[in-house]
Order: C-alpha cells, then structure tokens, then sequence
C-alpha cells in the first residue's frame, strides 16, 4: 500500500470510528480532521507518528463535541447553531465598523453567503495549512475559542474593509468567498483579533 493509500485508509477508519461512537459525518468534518490529523502524522518522534489515528480521532471526536451544533440543521436558529454565530458575526461588525456593516447590509451581503463555511470549518478553507495550524493554535488555547472565532472572522472583514467599500456584489461575494490570504497576513488578522478582544 503506497503512503497516500495508508493515510486515506487512517482517515476512513477515524470516520468509521466515529459512527461506532454515535456521532455522523456531516458535510465538511474531513476538513476539519485534516489539520488534526496532519498535525499528529508529521510528528518528528517515529513512536508518536504511529498513534496518528487514535490522536486524531480523540481530538478529533473532543472537538466534535463542542461544535457539533454547527452541523445540525434543526439547531440553526438556536442559541449553539450556526444561524446564532453567523448573527453575532454580524453584531460584532455592527458595534465595531458601523459604516461597513451599513455597506454590508446595503449591498445583501448575508453571513450565509460567506461566514457560513468560515465558522463550521473554523476557517480551515481560507488560509494555507500553516495558516490554518497557526489560527487553530491561537483558538484552542482560548477558554472562549469560539467567540475568539468570530473575532478572527470580524478582524477577516475589517481587514477588508476598504475593498468592500467600495466593490460591487458580485466583487465583494468573490473577494469575501476567496479571502485573499496573500495579501492580508494572517498574523495581521489575529492581531486585529486580539485587538478587539482587548477593547
């Protein structure tokens, strides 16, 4: 079995383990899995390397458990569902950049269209892998990791704030559905983050 086949095989049998556990797959959990598990199998220590699976499934199934409502549709509107995070979001834009919550509102650009995929997968799509291992690790040593999250995501638009301004919709869904990481750092947007927290 060539190395690729050997890490397909380890990151079905965390899925399948994962139903042995009474938890579902739902669309987009392999994309949080691959940083954990990418984390674990690049492990220099050869004795560590061979636990990938069962650390990643462990850490994986922790992390599950605190965000799983994200992925139930019926909890959407909820107070834990991704309808209430994607809400305060947009609060957080509201209190911190009236004039580009006001463009925003303007212009229909709802969270759906875009903060939707940045809160479930904890921006593992917006940024690099090495992006992604340094936004995880700021968010994991956070007791209120979550409402860190948001922060980082309204840092992520004020960040872009002046292109927002003055873009049309179409530019503004491309831009805000393809953050564009290579012009804004992300040490820049987790200070921002850190900043609003701070304030």
């Amino acid at each position: 079995m060539s190395p690729l086949e050997c890490l397909k095989a380890e990151i079905e049998r965390v899925f399948m383990n994962m139903g042995n556990n009474s938890y579902e797959y739902f669309l987009g959990m392999n994309e949080i899995l691959g940083p954990i598990y990418y984390t674990f199998a690049s492990d220099p220590d050869t004795e560590c390397k061979e636990w990938a699976e069962a650390d990643s499934f462990f850490c994986f199934t922790n992390l599950m458990a605190e965000i799983r409502d994200h992925f139930i549709k019926t909890l959407d509107d909820s107070d834990c569902g991704i309808g209430y995070s994607m809400n305060m979001l947009m609060d957080e834009i509201r209190i911190r950049d009236p004039i580009l919550s006001h463009r925003m509102s303007e212009q229909d650009l709802k969270p759906q269209y875009f903060a939707f995929r940045w809160i479930t997968l904890m921006l593992s799509q917006e940024f690099p892998l090495p992006d992604v291992l340094r936004i995880w690790d700021s968010l994991f040593a956070d007791k209120l990791r979550f409402d860190f999250l948001i922060k980082v995501c309204c840092s992520m638009l004020i960040l872009l704030r002046n292109d927002i301004l003055v873009n049309d919709f179409p530019s503004n869904m491309k831009l805000l559905q393809n953050f564009p990481y290579t012009t804004v750092e992300v040490q820049k947007v987790l200070a921002k983050a850190v900043e609003m927290v701070h304030r």
